[in-house]
């Protein structure tokens, strides 16, 4: 063979064995398994051919999303505009590689068709493809790619939410009320107002939902004449959106809801006490007490406790006459320490005739704190023991089995035979199966630290006395627990076993309130089964300060699904142990809605060390304490969390994009500026001002009177 031969036999093998590789990546685009079809994909598309875009296309509908997102690469190498109109279906895929996939494809054809698929479909998509189509625009040089889709995205909410509040029906007309509102716009505001005195009642409430959203104090006024109306949930609405925004103004009629003693009554004064401290709002709060219902009372009564009392001259005219001492004591029992000067206008109805005054004067005297009326309390705790002894007397002075006998366990007590001479075992079979599961589930609990909750039984086939009956004996063992009795230690321990659930929630309450002695014993109730005493006395622990709060994370690891009464009695009671981190960050770990708590704490006590679990805790995309490890976050105030937070600036939740820019704020976001000035344009007013924009109007009460 001649030497100017070999060349050419050469590139014919050459391309033989090409066109034979490609035969075999055809015929693998034809296999049942997905990862074989996806691959024949990537290496059809890096051979280059043009006449391959047709497979490309139909790889595309593939029913595996792993081959969808190769063909969706192959067809942006393309950078054919035909494949533009495919691509912008493919960025609605179900799965999100598949989005973003799609996002950056379309950068790389990048004529306005795909800028506009990108920019429609921002306000549509989830958090990972948002950051993946803001930087495919970038990639195709869109200056300030960020702001102009949020601004596209506020433009097209608004745009709808205007369209169905205008042409909708009712349920869409409500919905776009609401949202009209939290955009926090002025011409939101002006749209709304006129629709709070609207015939179709839910159309109102909703309007009023959303004035209250929009944060525009020209709004006072209207909803505050709303309060006389006698609709409940338009007058609910309107309490909820005079507590947003925050103008005391409205104090005086909200009084008048508060001492209605209705169901919103609550709802006003929880309003009245958010509203920012002034003399009208102490002095609204002191006539509740005087006026209000007993809850209320007592709800106005311990926010003055902190803000100085009330006006004592008028509780002791109250005290001295019959007919208005109860509403005196309990306004006593309300101001707490803060009503000692009246303690002995109080003293002598412990022994008035009326067991209602006496109950009354009891819880008064026990939250005024004051040990010396300790002895008489004493004395109406032997008179009261002595008149239930009869009725609580054992007739059946030996215990009672707790336990079945042998030959009475339904579970294995054989059933009769269908058929004579067939034996039937099935029923210790199922005893059998039964065991074996309760020892797996202790052995598991066991495992987990936990301790196993042993439910109750009855020591009683019968009780003569009435829940009712006991409640005053109750009352006196939490004030003898409370005012620290002499003995109270040993007495109360003895009502922890009481058969009375009243009786043994009274006890550990009282327990709770006698100091770290009292403290040790009384934690032990809270594995007991009963779940409202568990939430009692998780609260009377939280507010017995240091001990108290350090027996609650004691118990914390041990305790399953009850955490979440434990974590909300320490929200509540405002102080936290701050070597209480590792068990908040277990908490964390385990998610749920233990963890939101969980977080809010860590961030309370500002707890350096947590940052990675928190940091962590982003990576779950459907976590439901998101927004709270956000916050958390900005309050330790570690700049190594930025980059993980600035991450959902990006989220499709305008609660969590708020969050994001309030905490990257605090975390000094200097290399996210672009990002947070591009939210200062969001649809939404909470991510606006989060992100630092200006208020949108600074409006007055008075001018939306007028």
């Amino acid at each position: 063979m001649r030497t100017g031969a070999r060349p050419l036999i050469l590139a014919l093998a050459l391309l033989l064995g090409c066109n034979g590789s490609r035969d075999q990546l055809l015929a693998d685009l034809q296999s049942p398994r997905p990862e074989v079809r996806a691959l024949a994909v990537k290496k059809l598309a890096g051979q280059g051919n043009p006449d391959d875009l047709v497979l490309f296309t139909r790889a595309a509908k593939d029913f595996a999303a792993i081959v969808r997102a190769e063909a969706t690469v192959a067809l942006g190498e393309s950078q054919d505009a035909r494949v533009v109109d495919l691509l912008g279906e493919l960025l609605e895929d179900q799965d999100e590689e598949v989005q973003g996939r799609a996002a950056m494809a379309l950068s790389k054809v990048n004529n306005e068709k795909a800028k506009a698929y990108l920019t429609l479909q921002y306000g549509r998509r989830g958090r990972a493809t948002r950051q993946v189509i803001v930087q495919a625009l970038k990639n195709a040089n869109v200056p300030g790619a960020m702001a102009e889709v949020v601004a596209a995205e506020a433009r097209s909410q608004w745009d709808r939410n205007q369209l169905a509040l205008t042409e909708g029906a009712l349920p869409e007309r409500v919905g776009a009320a609401e949202e009209l509102g939290k955009s926090g716009r002025p011409d939101a505001v002006n749209r709304l107002l006129p629709l709070v005195r609207d015939s179709q009642v839910i159309l109102a409430a909703a309007a009023v939902r959303g004035l209250g959203d929009a944060g525009d104090k020209r709004a006072v006024g209207p909803i505050a004449l709303l309060l006389e109306e006698n609709f409940p949930e338009l007058r609910e609405s309107a309490i909820h959106a005079l507590m947003k925004l925050q103008d005391p103004v409205a104090t005086q009629r909200l009084q008048m809801v508060a001492v209605e003693k209705s169901a919103v009554s609550p709802l006003a004064i929880d309003a009245i006490v958010s509203f920012p401290r002034t003399p009208q709002t102490d002095a609204s709060l002191c006539a509740i007490v005087m006026e209000g219902a007993p809850a209320e009372a007592l709800v106005a009564g311990r926010s003055m406790r902190a803000r100085g009392g009330c006006p004592v001259d008028p509780i002791g005219e109250r005290l001295a006459r019959p007919a208005t001492a109860a509403s005196g004591l309990q306004a006593v029992e309300g101001l707490g320490p803060a009503a000692l000067p009246l303690l002995g206008k109080v003293v002598p109805w412990l022994s008035h005739p009326d067991a209602t005054l006496r109950l009354l004067a009891v819880e008064a005297v026990a939250e005024v704190g004051d040990a010396s009326v300790v002895p008489a309390l004493q004395k109406l705790y032997e008179q009261e023991v002595k008149g239930l002894e009869a009725l609580r007397a054992d007739w059946v002075t030996q215990a009672l089995p707790e336990k079945f006998g042998v030959g009475f366990d339904p579970s294995t007590m054989p059933p009769t035979p269908s058929t004579p001479g067939m034996k039937d075992d099935r029923p210790s079979r199922h005893a059998d199966l039964l065991g074996r599961v309760k020892e797996l589930n202790a052995a598991r609990v066991r495992e987990s630290g936990r301790d196993v909750v042993r439910h109750r039984v009855p020591t009683e086939l019968y009780d003569d006395v009435a829940p009712e009956r006991l409640v005053p004996l109750a009352t006196l063992l939490r004030a003898l627990g409370t005012l620290k009795a002499p003995g109270a230690l040993e007495l109360l321990t003895g009502y922890t076993q009481d058969s009375s659930a009243a009786l043994r929630v009274a006890a550990l309450m009282g327990l709770a309130r006698l100091g770290p002695e009292g403290v040790n014993v009384a934690k032990a109730g809270l594995v007991e089964p009963d779940r409202d005493l568990q939430k009692a006395l998780a609260q009377a622990l939280a507010e017995a300060g240091e001990a108290g709060q350090a027996a609650l994370i004691e118990m914390l690891p041990k305790m399953g699904s009850e955490k979440l009464l434990v974590l909300d009695a320490l929200t509540r009671a405002g102080g936290v142990p701050g070597f209480a981190s590792a068990q908040f960050q277990a908490v964390v770990r385990e998610g749920g809605p233990e963890a939101a708590l969980a977080a809010a704490l860590l961030g309370r006590i500002q707890a350096k060390d947590a940052v990675p679990t928190l940091v962590k805790a982003l990576d779950e995309p459907n976590s439901v304490a998101r927004r709270d490890v956000l916050l958390a976050l900005g309050i330790i105030g570690d700049a190594q969390a930025a980059d993980a937070v600035a991450k959902d600036l990006f989220h499709d939740l305008p609660e969590i994009r708020a969050a994001a820019a309030s905490s990257l704020r605090k975390l000094g976001g200097a290399a996210h500026a672009d990002q947070l000035n591009a939210l200062k344009a969001d649809y939404f007013r909470t991510v606006r001002e989060a992100a630092g924009a200006a208020p949108a109007s600074e409006s007055t009460a008075s001018e939306g009177a007028r």
